[in-house]
């Protein structure tokens, strides 16, 4: 409060000095309007005199081109030096003794958030083009123009870099202002949207001396991230990369991204700062290259070779030209508005705390901000459009600076994101690859890309957890001499994690700490250890921890380096089948019903065919219908004595044996697997079953609605021996669940007593390691495990440790068999049925036309219609598609003939 009453007081006795003039003057012997416009610049700063310089070259150039124009623009200009209570001071001026109608050019965040609100209550637009701060926007201060690009604009470009390198996490290095927080939020937003990480923000103020940019800098050589981002002001980066370099932190294995705030005053800074910022990688608002461009470099270069003050080269930048396009909108605005302005009113005192005279309230402000709004044209910029009273990004060029300057690498575009050139089609998908750029010279000239974090320069060791247990030692195991107090661990977590570790490319010092109490028994649960490193007590912890996802919630997991899954280990039982009926199991009843059904059909159709031309099938109708049932059975087991005659017979009874070697096949597998010697004891009501001490199948199993009562813990593999044994009626258990390792130890030992089933409903994630949160070891760890494991490696530690290699033979889950029924064999049925049906139309047609050749009278169609189909007739057809070698052939045919005979004189036999 004090603060602004300060300020105010300063103004107040400022305007008292301030003599009142009238606004708008014209030109009589030209009829030209003239227009003041207000110019408040830091003209002590390079970019306040090249922006003064842009400024006055666009007014000079705008009416040479536009002579016929009837308004002028007038320049006032005004310094603030840098400060924001003389810009505030400077502005007041200009609107009362000037009468200017807008303001143009506050250099700074602070100084345009002490105009911002003036303009509002002048109603007088407040035009910059270098201030980019997020913290400002014409949704807050509706007169506010920004002929620049917003800061946030950038943040995708800068993330798309950073997921390009799959760098995890990066460190901020912003300037403590409002330019430097403001965009800050929409940076950690957009690392976070590509799952990188922002563990710390080095925090530099502009009055920070260079000691203590030194010892913030050897701060973050402490810690283990190697990729900085930085945004703050040309000036306060140029003392910082200074800094970095004479501590070493522009070597090889650093990276470093400078926002467009710095990378457009590259080309102006002393060549000792381009020195100390080789490799790093920074962006550019992309300024498409044009005719007028280039004539007004030129012209800017006869113009001002040098700076005026500091004598170095007079480089044009971004924001000098954006100054002058914004002129040039200005003196477009005024045009169309033209010459008919009113006067402005006076407005009454808006602050309570000072009797500052009244400040002049533009009538025109508005039409002017309506009229620069719409404005559309192509500047040096390119083309010139606002949206929401800003500028919108075309596209961001990436740079790389090497030697004297910066080389291009790339561009950046919101539709398609990094891609070597720019006019790509539309088809083209956004990209983040790597490759999509050229190839990039990084700190300490080396053309490797940084892998953005090491250990940490301090050399603490790593303090990991180790569980402390008594039972499966095989996985972890921890030994403590009494006499030294010193500690090993072994086992086969241990020897995975040393081989992963020393796959990394870098050294990793850590010691194994065991969560243990002060007797040396387990300290807690698996849950309390794993919380340990949530509380930064351990930076890791390895042993057989099982990846969940109640566990994650507070650490992250590498790959998981043994197999996944719940076994369930039974004891073998040998006895025999008890049941007397089990062979008519392997079959349902329809099975069996269809299957007899189909016998029956295939003996009545091979006895139909072969009964007049076969003797074997021949007899009284008792011996008939015995060779129906006889024959059909018989070949169940390929007995069949009797020798077909005719072909279509043989077909049938063909397509039949085929059916009956499948149905007999698949019969005898599954009653083989129902009175197999070695059978699994299933496990009945009211058994018990048995689970690991402290493991998390007790939480599962109680979800799955098992009863407590039901469930015994045990915690070594002796335990888990006795407890099968003894069984669930001695007190015992009839099974034990616990994850897939841990069976496997057991089957070790046990494998020829026991066997293992692997239940659907159970499931686990695996053994991983814990590291905290957004720990890079989780990534190069898993790296290291999926490794060993594709170069075999991991299978030789397991083989180390689980003696009875074949226990890793993936077993077959030993469930009852599946019983048959007759929708599996229905294709097979279809087949049978349709040989056999097509047997018999055919057998009809042959019949029905040997009837029609021997007798050749038309009536004999109508006979054969209303009459029944004599022995004899069907013996005739039967012998006609007979085409074998049979030694009765004449004799068949005889008596066909005779047997025709007798059907003529009427006389047909019983």
């Amino acid at each position: 409060m004090e603060y602004y009453c300060v300020i105010f007081l300063s103004i107040t006795v400022f305007c008292n000095f301030l003599s009142l003039s009238s606004g708008n003057q014209t030109n009589n012997s030209s009829s030209v309007t003239l227009y003041g416009i207000g110019v408040v610049l830091d003209l002590g700063s390079s970019l306040g005199r090249m922006a003064n310089n842009c400024i006055s070259m666009a007014v000079s150039d705008f009416y040479s081109i536009n002579r016929h124009y009837k308004t002028r623009l007038v320049l006032h200009t005004r310094d603030s030096m840098g400060e924001p209570l003389y810009a505030l001071s400077s502005a007041i001026d200009l609107l009362e003794n000037k009468n200017v109608h807008a303001i143009l050019g506050p250099q700074t965040s602070e100084e345009a958030e002490f105009l911002v609100d003036l303009g509002d209550k002048a109603r007088v637009p407040i035009v910059t083009f270098s201030v980019t701060t997020p913290f400002l926007s014409q949704e807050k201060t509706p007169y506010f123009v920004r002929v620049a690009i917003n800061d946030n604009a950038q943040v995708k470009a800068i993330a798309a870099i950073v997921q390009a390198f799959r760098w995890r996490q990066v460190t901020l290095i912003h300037e403590d202002s409002n330019y430097g927080n403001g965009i800050i939020a929409y940076l950690i937003g957009a690392f976070e949207e590509i799952d990188s990480h922002v563990p710390y923000r080095s925090v530099i103020s502009l009055r920070d001396t260079d000691d203590q940019i030194t010892i913030e800098l050897q701060k973050l050589m402490t810690m283990s991230t190697r990729v900085f981002v930085v945004h703050m002001s040309s000036s306060l980066a140029s003392r910082l990369f200074l800094k970095a370099k004479e501590l070493g932190m522009m070597s090889k294995g650093y990276a470093w991204i400078i926002t467009d705030g710095i990378t457009s005053f590259l080309n102006s800074m002393d060549p000792s700062v381009i020195d100390s910022m080789q490799g790093l990688v920074g962006l550019n608002p992309y300024i498409p290259p044009s005719e007028e461009l280039n004539n007004f470099t030129v012209k800017w270069q006869n113009k001002f070779p040098n700076d005026n003050q500091s004598g170095k080269l007079n480089e044009l930048n971004v924001f000098c030209l954006w100054a002058y396009d914004a002129v040039w909108a200005l003196a477009r605005a005024y045009e169309e508005i033209g010459p008919r302005m009113s006067q402005p009113q006076k407005l009454k005192s808006w602050s309570k705390f000072t009797n500052l005279a009244s400040i002049s309230v533009s009538q025109t402000g508005s039409k002017i901000l309506k009229a620069i709004l719409q404005s559309q044209f192509n500047g040096l910029s390119g083309k010139f459009q606002l949206k929401d009273g800003q500028l919108e990004p075309v596209a961001f060029q990436l740079v790389n600076v090497v030697g004297n300057g910066v080389k291009g690498i790339g561009f950046w575009t919101p539709k398609h994101g990094i891609s070597r050139e720019l006019n790509l089609s539309d088809s083209q998908l956004y990209s983040t690859s790597a490759n999509s750029l050229q190839p990039t010279i990084w700190p300490g000239l080396s053309a490797v890309i940084p892998k953005g974090w090491t250990m940490p320069v301090s050399g603490k060791k790593l303090r990991i957890g180790v569980p402390v247990k008594d039972g499966f030692t095989e996985l972890v195991k921890v030994d403590r001499n009494l006499q030294t107090g010193s500690v090993s661990v072994s086992g086969f977590c241990i020897d995975v994690f040393k081989a992963a570790v020393e796959n990394l490319p870098y050294a990793l010092t850590y010691e194994f700490i065991p969560f243990a109490d002060s007797n040396g028994s387990s300290a807690g649960t698996y849950n309390d250890l794993v919380f340990q490193v949530y509380l930064q007590v351990f930076d890791a912890v390895v042993g057989d921890v099982t990846i969940t996802a109640n566990r994650s919630l507070y650490v992250d997991f590498t790959l998981p380096y043994t197999e996944l899954g719940v076994g369930m280990v039974v004891p073998i039982e040998i006895g025999k089948a008890k049941n007397m009926w089990i062979f008519l199991e392997p079959l349902t009843v329809d099975l069996w019903l269809v299957s007899g059904a189909f016998f029956i059909l295939t003996g009545c159709i091979v006895w139909f065919i072969e009964r007049k031309i076969n003797d074997e099938f021949k007899g009284s109708r008792a011996q008939q219908v015995g060779m129906i049932f006889w024959y059909s059975f018989s070949t169940l087991v390929f007995s069949q004595r009797e020798k077909l005659i005719s072909n279509l017979s043989k077909c049938v009874v063909i397509v039949w044996l085929f059916a009956v070697l499948i149905l007999t096949s698949s019969y005898t597998a599954s009653l083989s697997s129902m009175l197999t010697v070695n059978r699994l004891q299933m496990l009945r009501k009211g058994s018990f079953i048995g689970y690991q001490y402290g493991s998390l199948l007790g939480e599962i199993l109680n979800n799955l609605n098992f009863a407590n009562s039901s469930l015994e813990t045990y915690g070594s593999i002796e335990g888990y021996a006795h407890a099968l044994t003894e069984g669930s009626k001695k007190g015992g258990v009839s099974a034990i669940i616990d994850e897939i390792p841990y069976i496997k130890l057991f089957l070790a030992q046990y494998g020829d007593q026991y066997t293992m089933m692997e239940p659907e409903y159970l499931t686990t994630n695996g053994f991983g390691f814990a590291f905290p949160k957004g720990s890079l070891l989780v990534r190069d760890i898993s790296r290291a495990i999926a490794k060993l494991r594709g170069d075999g490696e991991l299978h030789k530690i397991q083989q180390t440790w689980f003696q009875d290699h074949s226990v890793f033979k993936k077993q077959e889950s030993l469930t009852k068999p599946s019983i048959l029924d007759s929708y599996s064999f229905r294709g097979l049925f279809l087949v049978t049925g349709t040989s056999s049906t097509l047997a018999l139309i055919i057998f009809y047609v042959f019949l029905i036309k040997n009837k029609l050749t021997s007798e050749g009278q038309p009536q004999l169609c109508n006979q054969i219609a209303q009459e029944p189909l004599s022995d004899d007739s069907i013996s005739m057809s039967a012998a006609a598609l007979d085409i074998s070698d049979h030694p009765t052939d004449n004799n068949i045919s005889t008596e066909g003939e005779e047997n025709l005979s007798a059907t003529d004189n009427g006389n047909h036999p019983s």
